[in-house]
């Protein structure tokens, strides 16, 4: 279980650091589009990256087990 959460965490880190070492100035200009959209659109983008998040995981616990 430990492992998984290793692996989790390393796979974020790999992926933020490959937006910012290929694209380290639209970054500027992707936190300030997030900054005009409202709350409850960020809310919903939010839920929804959580949504998907979870049914990878489920799907990836499906297909390993």
């Amino acid at each position: 279980m430990i492992a998984t959460v290793i692996l989790a965490i390393g796979l974020v880190l790999v992926v933020e650091g490959l937006v910012f070492a290929l694209a380290p100035s639209r970054i500027e200009d992707m936190l300030a589009l997030v900054a005009r959209m409202p709350v409850e659109t960020r809310r919903l983008i939010g839920v929804g990256a959580l949504a998907i998040g979870v049914m990878l995981l489920w799907l990836a616990r499906g297909i390993g087990a």
